[in-house]
C-alpha cells in the first residue's frame, strides 16, 4: 500500500485542487505527492 497520494496544487495561489484539473492546466499547476497521515517526516 502506498504511503503517499497525488494532489494537485495551483502554483499561483497555493490552493489544493483536483488532480484532473491540475493535469488540464499544466502551465499554472503542479501535481504533488502528499504523505498519508502518520507517514510524514515531521514529529
Amino acid at each position: 500500500m502506498a504511503k503517499t497520494f497525488p494532489l494537485g496544487r495551483d502554483s499561483k495561489t497555493g490552493h489544493f485542487i483536483p488532480v484532473k484539473e491540475a493535469q488540464r492546466r499544466p502551465n499554472t499547476t503542479t501535481v504533488e505527492r502528499i504523505p498519508k497521515t502518520g507517514h510524514g517526516d515531521t514529529k
